[in-house]
């Protein structure tokens, strides 16, 4: 295939996502206009709920996510092990076997000491309590 082949099926693919995402973005918005609101739907920011977020960013601080380094107290833990055993050539009943590696894979309890971990704290708000 040449080249301009190339181009004019790449220019074709674009202009057709290009009409196919702005007819559906205007679809959406003209379904969006004809449908009236209910008239039971109620408003729910209100005046008083704007002043009690301030109260309440007054004594709070939001730390970001971060990295903390924590202690942590010695454990068992289920860990995942892995031996490779190898199995010598021998003869059996006048043929030769090859040798071969035998892989054993298995969970073990261990125990694990105390140690410090690093552990991922999420965004959260510090409030101070006055």
């Amino acid at each position: 295939m040449t080249s301009s082949a190339k181009a004019r099926r790449l220019v074709a693919g674009a202009a057709a996502t290009g009409l196919l995402a702005g007819g559906a973005a205007f679809g959406m918005s003209g379904t969006a206009t004809a449908a009236p609101a209910p008239a039971s739907a109620v408003s729910t920011v209100t005046g008083d709920h704007k002043d009690r977020d301030h109260r309440h960013h007054d004594r709070c601080e939001w730390k970001k996510g971060h990295w903390e380094k924590k202690w942590v107290k010695g454990h068992w833990e289920k860990k995942w092990t892995h031996h490779k055993t190898w199995h010598k050539g021998e003869y059996k009943h006048g043929k030769w076997h090859k040798g071969y590696w035998d892989h054993d894979r298995q969970y073990k309890w261990v125990y694990v000491k105390a140690h410090w971990d690093h552990q991922w704290v999420k965004g959260h708000w510090d409030c101070k309590h006055r």
